[in-house]
């Protein structure tokens, strides 16, 4: 009798054992679900990178030691609306699309034109603002009046901009450009006479004119443009940013922010 309740004792205890190790090996894995689940929600709330030159007032400039601005306004609504961190990232407007292919950027905007050169190295997502560039001279200097002028004269961009590449084409008629890192420098040869035009978008010219007495945008337009995000090739975020920012233009936040920062 001792020796048959010994053994049931025995298989009792092996089987609650059994059933303890079972509980904790179901709780690993409702651990495992739980992590899992935890870092699938982390993930949607990280950071999501934004190369821009901060020298592109209104669409990016610095304020108070913070980048301000259309492309920062609406890059941020962008981020809320798909549950990303923004992080905004100062360089040389021709390091962007670098930074954007290498991955060092999740993506671009710097009042950046779409064009099919730039079409080669990233996607572009839909346009969310068109502008103008326009020339800027010296008031009371008549060596450029038109676009055409261009061809003869001296000529002053930013870098890697679409004025850049606009005008590159007039060197072959004899036109000298000089490239400058930032707009606010080519405006700055212009007043000092080192060259006898600036070609920029028209709303950041019209601040430099503002801020240079002497100087003037002439009515002509040089060339109309679409303003764009560029992101990586074949990136899935093109996608969701498109139907953040349809949805950021139809309910109105996308024109309330261009009208905060330009007025009609």
């Amino acid at each position: 009798m001792k020796k048959v309740l010994s053994a049931i004792l025995a298989a009792a205890v092996m089987c609650t054992s059994m059933l303890a190790l079972a509980g904790c090996g179901g709780s690993k894995q409702e651990s495992k679900k739980e992590s899992a689940a935890a870092s699938d929600s982390a993930a949607s709330k990280g950071e999501l990178h934004m190369a821009t030159n901060a020298a592109f007032e209104p669409y990016e400039y610095k304020e108070g030691g913070e980048i301000v601005g259309i492309d920062a306004e609406i890059a941020k609504a962008i981020c809320d609306k798909l549950g990303y961190t923004l992080v905004i990232d100062d360089m040389d407007f021709d390091a962007i699309i670098t930074a954007v292919t290498s991955g060092k950027a999740d993506f671009g905007m710097a009042g950046m034109t779409v064009t099919d050169e730039r079409k080669q190295s990233v996607d572009f997502t839909d346009s969310y603002t068109t502008a103008i560039q326009s020339i800027i001279v010296n008031d009371g200097e008549d060596k450029v009046k038109s676009a055409e002028d261009l061809k003869k004269a001296s000529v002053g961009v930013q870098l890697g901009t679409t004025g850049d590449i606009y005008v590159s084409d007039f060197e072959k008629d004899g036109a000298k450009i000089e490239r400058f890192n930032k707009g606010a420098d080519a405006v700055l040869a212009l007043t000092q006479k080192k060259v006898d035009a600036v070609v920029i978008d028209n709303e950041p010219a019209k601040k430099f004119v503002e801020q240079n007495k002497g100087t003037k945008i002439l009515d002509e337009p040089f060339e109309n443009e679409d303003y764009a995000i560029c992101l990586k090739k074949g990136s899935e975020l093109t996608e969701q940013f498109n139907k953040a920012l349809k949805e950021l233009k139809d309910d109105g936040t996308v024109k309330k922010i261009i009208d905060k920062y330009i007025k009609a």
